[in-house]
């Protein structure tokens, strides 16, 4: 049985380096954590993630700015603690991670513990990929988001929670019905 995350962060890259803008997590049951780095250098920044990123930011007196050694406790604790609270009924219980093109999410998320050797044991070392469910089930119409809320950690992260049921509702009604015979 998994319990399920959907994630999405904002981050600064230049090939070399991915560093942490934002990140935003929401679970199948509402609960959301959404937290903005002081530790990104802006400067760093291309002109679109300025535009598209950093202007969405919350105010900098925001309580939801943290260093990354808090990002990372809170993080880690609104992950596990549902678990933790079900493992009695539940056991075997497991957290899966999911995001949209989410190989670079995984590793600005790992990357809070430091190398992917320290991750903690109880977060899973992949992400799985809301995209590539969406292309093996012939891209079914999603939810659209407004384009002025895009790249909005939380926003998308909320996103790909909707797409996710759309895409579990796909999954199922072929499950039901079978395959569908492209020869008629």
């Amino acid at each position: 049985m998994a319990y399920r995350y959907f994630y999405d962060c904002e981050f600064i890259e230049d090939g070399r380096t991915i560093d942490l803008v934002s990140i935003a997590v929401v679970d199948e049951h509402g609960r959301e954590f959404y937290a903005v780095s002081t530790e990104f250098d802006p400067s760093r920044a291309i002109d679109w993630v300025r535009r598209n990123v950093l202007d969405k930011l919350p105010a900098p007196a925001s309580p939801l700015w943290k260093n990354r050694s808090t990002i990372r406790d809170e993080l880690y604790e609104f992950l596990v603690s549902p678990v933790r609270r079900k493992t009695g009924t539940h056991p075997g219980e497991r957290i899966e991670l999911w995001a949209w093109i989410g190989a670079y999410d995984h590793v600005v998320l790992a990357q809070l513990w430091g190398t992917m050797p320290d991750l903690p044991r109880a977060l899973p070392r992949m992400t799985k990929d809301l995209r590539q469910r969406w292309e093996d089930l012939g891209r079914p119409e999603l939810p659209a988001a407004d384009e002025a809320d895009l790249h909005d950690a939380l926003t998308d992260a909320k996103l790909n929670l909707d797409r996710w049921k759309v895409l579990e509702s796909v999954r199922g009604e072929r499950a039901a019905y079978g395959p569908v015979d492209s020869r008629r």
